[in-house]
């Protein structure tokens, strides 16, 4: 108990000093807001962004500045990403996705702008959730990891696959299975990472390399918007942003058993070895 608390209190020492350093607050900033521009524009990844930003600090400022830097890029590019889900149900990366289901409603409701500010705060407390869960079970973690072998972790993987069953849809559990199983069909065309073999190519020298996850998210939720767009023209009408962007203490105070119960679950999900679910809606109404 006392090694934990002791690793708990040099962390809370290691934050504050960076909070202090006006440095680290003026790359943070910059980072962020080049991983927001960046995600914004719909097809390019939060790890695009990170890529193109390591050519700019990679090497000219101290590695410590350029970590935080690199780490802002990330995260400011995961919410710029939700910026076209909720404006334009065009998810900006793929872990907006889930955010245009109920994202863009609340636009077509007037709510754009309460739904562009929650955005970004419960994103920013269950990041905090995960951080206390991290520092806390870390060491358990490492204490289990040395017992686990390639069955063990075969088995989290199919039991991370079982569960998407259940996080899917709250009527029919077949509808998750029937993901699951198409996630997996999409997973294992390409080439084989250990025996380097080509499966369910077709001889297709296009599908080697895999199904590729920017493409999919046009496929997916780009062209059919831009079809209904073209299909439905409404000369003159625009989303409609009322309200203030940044959300007020009552909001937050509203939405705050959500937060928490979103954190915990991602928590929980994002610990476990495997693809990674994003199937878990978030209702805000």
């Amino acid at each position: 108990m006392d090694f934990l608390l002791g690793q708990l209190f040099g962390f809370a020492d290691a934050l504050a000093a960076l909070v202090l350093d006006p440095w680290t607050n003026l790359y943070l900033i910059a980072s962020v807001f080049l991983g927001i521009v960046v995600c914004a524009l719909p097809g390019l990844t939060a790890t695009l962004a990170v890529t193109i930003l390591t050519g700019f600090f990679g090497n000219k400022i101290p590695l410590d500045y350029a970590l935080i830097a690199l780490l802002g890029a990330y995260v400011g590019a995961i919410y710029g990403g939700s910026c076209p889900s909720i404006l334009l149900n065009i998810p900006g990366t793929a872990a907006s996705a889930a955010t245009a289901m109920d994202g863009y409603p609340l636009a077509k409701e007037g709510r754009g702008a309460e739904a562009l500010g929650l955005t970004p705060t419960a994103s920013c407390l269950g990041t905090l959730v995960g951080t206390v869960a991290f520092l806390i079970f870390v060491w358990v973690l490492l204490l289990f990891s040395k017992s686990i072998a390639s069955p063990e972790k075969a088995l989290l993987a199919l039991f991370e696959i079982l569960l998407s069953r259940t996080l899917m849809s709250e009527d029919l559990a077949i509808k998750g299975r029937i993901a699951g199983l198409l996630g997996l069909a999409l997973a294992m065309v390409g080439m084989d990472p250990i025996l380097s073999e080509a499966r369910y190519s077709f001889g297709w020298s296009y599908l080697l390399s895999g199904v590729a996850v920017v493409p999919v998210l046009k496929g997916a939720f780009a062209i059919p918007r831009i079809t209904e767009g073209l299909r439905h023209v409404e000369t003159g009408r625009m989303l409609d942003l009322q309200g203030r962007i940044l959300p007020n203490w009552r909001a937050v105070r509203r939405y705050l058993p959500t937060i928490g119960r979103s954190g915990v679950i991602g928590t929980g999900v994002g610990a476990l070895p495997g693809p990674p679910l994003r199937s878990r809606r978030v209702w805000w109404r």
